[in-house]
């Protein structure tokens, strides 16, 4: 007989990825005991070491997408300078074990569900490497898995396949609705030397012909090659098929190397050592949920103004054709689409009481998941779960429930942690903590609750500048209680301030690697060190001293009333000494 681990948590979240892993630190840090469930022995899925697929977000100027992801991007910047995958696996891993609320599960599948009135009370995972059950009971529950494990297992309602464009209105060439998704890659790196390295293919490996490169010639020069369109799967079953498909994927992968290195056909192959290649494909569609709506493609291009927007995309509608590699034409079709907003109600079952998701498998047809399923967009939409499943328990009630009566404060909630949300401002602090500020012009913008510069916003500075070691900052004229300094730095959301060129510096891992790889950096803007001192109503002058900081936004804690409070940055990571600063509001 097998042990089974009982566990009794608040908040159960199925899969690690950059969904998963958003969603219950998100949850965690509100106070929630959560069980985070991945079935293998890293974090960040697609992103992971196992996989190694770049974590692409909104595109354009300023939509780098903050909160959560953000610190995991900067604490990249900062502790993996030569883009090494160890080192990531190790940030991924250490941003959730750091939440003492996790209870984390790796090498952990889930693989039965226990319903009661259209409610799911339990799930049991198996833990292949202690041979070990595990059953968490939860009152939430979240399926970040992107295969979403829990659709069959629940009866919740999904979708799979691409929708005929009458259906939802979509410009398509889908005539017809079939099961087709986009494919999965296993994932070429390679690393250029300065000696002649030789190849040897498996047997096994597929013998390419001229014609089969011609469609997909690679570039090794190219800092974007990362050989993602060695794709197959999406003409078959993108779930049952997935072993099949690696066995082909791999083959022709090992088969592609083999042709580049050995056919004489490309200068310079000699130098080149392949550094790794996945057996694990990455996957771009399979299962999608449905919510009470279902987002399509014309709301990606309006620019989804939704009243119950918590989260948004940007990047390109980026349709993958099905046959992938051996298809003859272009291997997707791209579309510029500008930044749109996300809403909540594509967020939870609309018939499973207490089922969220995020990730690949939200509420939204083929077309419009081809935009929102790259992994910057998941992890926003996992950091929206993660808050509205804790309001949820905090309110007693369901994802439904948040909807209905409580997504203006999900939605501030969100804000407040750094997340941009198209459309809304940040409430800032009470209006009897505004004070008199001193020490900066323009410092309005420091209670604007527009915490970056945007188009959204206009053309106008929504921060304030001021010089190193300067004091800005509020006195009050009566004591006021001030909980907490609430503080967003600029962390260079485009990242001119990083070497490399332009995959470089927007991307946290690299591709191939070559003599010239440049060494990373924090961003040059981010403020480095600082100090937040106040004096209270007594004349004692306090100080908080923070050394090393590599986030965007802090807040530190006060917790007393205060005649005075000041900011006074010290150093950037870079030599400049100007300061730039979205935000010192007060709540």
């Amino acid at each position: 007989m097998l042990k089974t681990i009982e566990h009794e948590v608040e908040f159960c979240v199925v899969g690690g990825g950059l969904a998963g892993m958003c969603a219950a630190i998100a949850a965690a840090r509100r106070g929630r005991r959560v069980a985070l469930i991945q079935e293998r022995p890293v974090l960040g899925g697609n992103a992971s070491s196992e996989i190694r697929m770049w974590v692409c977000g909104a595109r354009g100027k300023n939509n780098r997408e903050t909160g959560i992801i953000e610190e995991i991007n900067l604490e990249a910047m900062y502790r993996n300078p030569y883009k090494l995958y160890p080192v990531w696996d190790s940030i991924l891993y250490g941003k959730v074990t750091a939440e003492p609320n996790i209870t984390l599960l790796l090498n952990t599948s889930v693989c039965d569900a226990e319903m009661a009135d259209n409610k799911i009370q339990a799930v049991t995972a198996w833990q292949m490497t202690t041979q070990t059950f595990h059953r968490v009971h939860a009152k939430q529950f979240a399926d970040c898995s992107g295969d979403s494990i829990l659709a069959p297992l629940t009866g919740a309602a999904y979708r799979v396949g691409r929708e005929a464009r009458e259906e939802f209105g979509e410009k398509t060439s889908i005539t017809v609705a079939d099961k087709k998704t986009m494919g999965m890659s296993c994932l070429i790196q390679a690393r250029k030397t300065d000696e002649d390295i030789a190849f040897i293919a498996p047997s096994w490996a597929k013998k390419l012909s001229d014609e089969d490169i011609a469609r997909r010639t690679p570039h090794m020069e190219n800092s974007g090659e990362n050989f993602w369109y060695l794709e197959l799967g999406g003409d078959r079953d993108s779930i049952g098929d997935t072993e099949t498909v690696r066995d082909e994927l791999v083959a022709l992968a090992f088969g592609f190397w083999d042709y580049y290195k050995n056919s004489g056909k490309f200068p310079g192959a000699e130098k080149w050592q392949l550094d790794f290649l996945g057996f694990l494909p990455g996957k771009r569609e399979s299962r999608r949920m449905e919510g009470p709506y279902i987002m399509h493609q014309g709301d990606v291009l309006s620019g989804g103004h939704f009243d119950d927007v918590v989260a948004y995309g940007g990047w390109p509608l980026d349709d993958h054709d099905p046959r992938g590699f051996y298809h003859l034409g272009a291997p997707n079709v791209w579309g510029e689409v500008g930044v749109y907003g996300v809403p909540y109600r594509v967020l939870y079952s609309r018939n499973i009481e207490n089922l969220f998701f995020a990730g690949r498998n939200v509420s939204m047809t083929h077309a419009a998941m081809s935009s929102a399923r790259v992994m910057m967009t998941c992890a926003v939409l996992g950091q929206a779960v993660g808050a509205a499943a804790a309001l949820a328990l905090a309110h007693e009630t369901t994802p439904a429930g948040v909807y209905l009566q409580h997504i203006d404060e999900l939605q501030q909630s969100l804000l407040r942690d750094d997340c941009f949300i198209p459309y809304l401002t940040r409430r800032t602090g009470a209006p009897s903590l505004a004070g008199k500020p001193y020490g900066c012009e323009n410092a309005e913008n420091l209670r604007n609750g527009l915490d970056r510069n945007h188009p959204l916003y206009g053309d106008g500075e929504q921060g304030v500048f001021c010089q190193v070691d300067s004091e800005i900052g509020y006195t009050f004229d009566a004591p006021c209680l001030v909980d907490k300094a609430h503080i967003v730095f600029d962390s260079d959301l485009d990242r001119v301030t990083l070497p490399g060129d332009s995959n470089e510096r927007y991307n946290s891992m690299r591709a191939n690697v070559t003599p010239e790889s440049p060494v990373m950096c924090v961003p040059k803007t981010l403020v480095r060190d600082y100090t937040l001192a106040w004096e209270t109503a007594d004349g004692k002058r306090k100080t908080v001293e923070i050394t090393g900081n590599i986030r965007r936004m802090n807040e530190i804690p006060v917790g007393e009333a205060v005649t005075r409070i000041s900011l006074i940055p010290h150093h950037l990571w870079g030599e400049s000494d100007e300061v730039h600063l979205f935000s010192f509001d007060l709540y």
